[in-house]
């Protein structure tokens, strides 16, 4: 009786390891907030490369209620230590409280990146803190 229940407990263990080894839910998700947001943004690429279109997805909470914001407006742009920047405004939907955007990293290096957003037009721009983003060279033509 006593070896099943330890056998039982041995199997449970390793069930809990293994799925504790893959990625987790928010792998590759940067989590960022404002006075009244809470925004989250994945990229198709990452890390990036420079000189590729990258798309930003960029989820917008209401940081208190947790609901999805519609409609609103923001932006993402990027500098690197040469002050060699980029920026873009976001695109609403399909899904609700979602918007994309794109940028180009011109140079490969470390870019800081910051977000803007406001419910609406009548509404202030709040800014998230600064991320840094690692770029990586680009791919040279032809291979």
């Amino acid at each position: 009786m006593r070896s099943m229940r330890v056998r039982a407990m041995g199997v449970a263990l390793l069930a809990m390891s293994v799925l504790s080894c893959g990625p987790g839910p928010d792998e590759g998700v940067i989590r960022l907030w404002t006075d009244d947001f809470e925004i989250r943004v994945t990229a198709d690429i990452m890390p990036p490369r420079a000189l590729e279109r990258i798309t930003y997805t960029v989820v917008v909470r209401d940081k208190k209620t947790q609901e999805p914001i519609a409609d609103g407006e923001g932006r993402i742009f990027a500098t690197n230590s040469d002050r060699k920047s980029t920026y873009n405004g976001f695109r609403y939907g399909p899904e609700v409280g979602t918007y994309r955007t794109t940028i180009t990293f011109v140079t490969a290096g470390e870019w800081a990146l910051g977000i803007q957003f406001r419910r609406d037009s009548t509404q202030v721009l709040q800014r998230t803190l600064d991320w840094r983003q690692q770029v990586r060279n680009e791919v040279a033509p032809g291979s």
